[in-house]
């Protein structure tokens, strides 16, 4: 009996990601990670990614951050250290410039392009609030240890070398940002410099998976139909770690073409227009066929596009 309850849990759990609905754009992620990940962190004591800061969550993803609750100070930037950002744990700087898109157009092409780009630019294991000043003075710099010094944000431990291009988190993340990087590598493929590697692989031995990250790599693969093997232990990264490459995979296969025309979309498919974020039904909707084939999103139906973030355009009848 025991056997098959714990069997029944399993095959409960595994057909409840399997029916789970990643987010298909920066945007839709950011929407997503408030209401299904972070929904409650805003106040518990854990904050931020960089400080440890509270912050009061404001409008559909944004948020006001508390500085009092982890002696934040500004360096300089003051509208952005009062505002919470999402940050991305492995920069879009730095895993686009290994995608062919960026050489051809940057950031914006690469959005419109290629769609490997936009699942790693939406990938929720991948994203983090954070103040938004850090997330700023970080950049796109590679993690590294930074030499002390004055404090750069008060009570805040995280630091910055601009001169160097380096940014050192506070302890209490080291673990969490190693194994959301190796992560990102091994899921997309990405090419990790040797240093870069030891440096992340002191951090996941000091700084063991804590019971938050535990929760955070639960919550986040009910919504992306997997977990990060880092978290779990399901694997481990070593020097010269040959990357799984699985996103590769499912994220080309399981798209239609933007360069399509809207007649060629086959069946009942959703077009989404990803400048607009409204989406246009194959039957009512007199722009079916008018949006330009650089800004399509394709569905495959409806609740699929508003789980997105995008809403049905207003001259659908």
């Amino acid at each position: 009996m025991k056997r098959l309850i714990v069997a029944g849990l399993a095959a409960f759990f595994i057909s409840s990601l399997a029916f789970a609905n990643a987010p298909s754009t920066f945007s839709a992620a950011k929407t997503v990670a408030k209401n299904k990940v972070f929904y409650d962190q805003a106040s518990t004591g854990l904050g931020d990614l960089y400080c440890g800061c509270a912050w009061e969550w404001v409008g559909k993803s944004g948020g006001r951050i508390d500085a009092a609750s982890c002696g934040y100070e500004t360096r300089t930037q003051q509208t952005r250290a009062e505002r919470i950002e999402w940050e991305h744990i492995v920069p879009a700087w730095v895993f686009g410039h290994q995608r062919q898109c960026w050489q051809n157009g940057g950031r914006k092409h690469c959005v419109a392009d290629d769609p490997v780009f936009r699942a790693m630019e939406a990938d929720l294991f991948n994203l983090y609030p954070s103040v938004g000043e850090v997330n700023g003075d970080r950049s796109n710099y590679q993690y590294g240890r930074v030499a002390g010094g004055a404090p750069q944000y008060g009570a805040c431990t995280t630091r910055v070398d601009f001169k160097g291009r380096a940014a050192e988190p506070r302890d209490e993340v080291k673990g969490l940002v190693a194994r959301s990087t190796f992560y990102m590598y091994d899921r997309y493929g990405l090419s990790m410099s040797r240093q870069q590697q030891q440096l992340l692989m002191a951090w996941d031995r000091q700084h063991p998976v804590s019971a938050w990250e535990r929760e955070w790599n639960s919550r986040t693969a009910r919504v992306m139909g997997h977990h990060n093997p880092f978290i779990t232990g399901e694997r481990a990264w070593t020097l010269g770690h040959k990357p799984s490459r699985e996103g590769l995979v499912s994220q080309i296969d399981t798209r239609i073409p933007t360069t399509q025309s809207a007649s060629a979309v086959a069946g009942d498919a959703i077009i989404g227009n990803r400048n607009s974020r409204v989406y246009h039904l194959p039957r009512g909707c007199p722009s079916y066929d008018k949006v330009a084939p650089k800004n399509r999103e394709i569905f495959a139906s409806e609740s699929a596009a508003i789980a997105a973030g995008y809403r049905r355009a207003g001259n659908c009848r």
